[in-house]
């Protein structure tokens, strides 16, 4: 049975240092690294991915943490489809309708 606390989300929040060239390459890198993993940008600094289970985020935990770059912050939250279903998103005053999950074609 497909259960919303089964399927999972991560989001990857980051603040990276960007004032030499060369952190300005791996913040790139990096953002890169997360779009070529299938995450989508939610905000510039905030990517995200369903996920089918607990071990896929697991993955992508592993995944993530190797292609970190030297120095600025990064944050990974995980939280099950049903949680993400109560996010409440607005675009300047506008109250957005409520995300849908993924269809299950989707997950493989």
């Amino acid at each position: 049975m497909l259960s919303g606390y089964r399927f999972m989300w991560i989001v990857v929040m980051f603040d990276l240092p960007v004032v030499e060239k060369v952190e300005r390459k791996a913040a790139t890198d990096f953002r890169n690294s997360l779009l070529d993993m299938g995450f989508e940008m939610s905000q510039f600094s905030v990517y995200m991915r369903f996920c089918s289970s607990q071990g896929q985020v697991d993955t992508y935990c592993i995944q993530v943490e190797k292609s970190l770059p030297k120095g600025g912050k990064v944050n990974i939250l995980q939280f099950t489809d049903k949680q993400y279903e109560r996010i409440i998103t607005f675009r300047g005053k506008a109250k957005q309708p409520r995300n849908k999950s993924p269809d299950q074609y989707d997950l493989f």
